[in-house]
């Protein structure tokens, strides 16, 4: 049975969950702009996640960083919405369940720190992602909100916390 556990972001995780969420772009042929591949904050998570209203967790297995995932006041969004960000895992480490556990954190987390509803932006590539987004009540939008610059998404969520 495998451990999983969550905790906090470090500075120290920067070039490894900066690792995986480039290489899940480019397992899915999506490393091109107008996605997370090129955002500036990638290199630097740590300081990008200590923004008010932001958090970010760490997913290990095992004791080993196995991807991570966090909730972020986007541009544009209004105050009461924050949007599900970089959350990706190695792809050896899915389908045990870490998935789960770190979305249930990143929306205990929402609630926390007071937001009323949780946005995702997301591509069909992402279908695995996607069908759990819909068991967790999330539901499909028309168009996008706020301003985050992933044009080339073309699937956008909410949540109702």
């Amino acid at each position: 049975m495998d451990k999983l556990q969550i905790r906090p972001i470090r500075p120290e995780d920067n070039p490894f969950l900066a690792g995986v969420i480039r290489e899940t772009f480019r397992e899915f042929h999506l490393d091109k702009p107008g996605t997370a591949f090129y955002d500036e904050a990638l290199d630097d998570l740590y300081s990008a996640f200590q923004a008010p209203g932001s958090r970010y967790h760490v997913g290990l297995i095992d004791g080993q960083i196995a991807g991570g995932g966090g909730i972020y006041p986007s541009a544009g969004l209004p105050p009461s919405i924050c949007e599900l960000v970089k959350m990706y895992l190695v792809p050896s480490m899915r389908g045990k369940g870490l998935g789960s556990l770190l979305l249930d954190e990143c929306l205990q987390s929402a609630r926390r720190s007071g937001y009323r509803h949780v946005y995702i932006e997301t591509m069909p590539e992402f279908g695995k992602a996607i069908s759990l987004y819909e068991k967790l009540g999330f539901r499909h939008l028309d168009g996008a909100m706020g301003n985050t610059g992933h044009y080339t998404c073309t699937v956008w969520m909410l949540k109702d916390l």
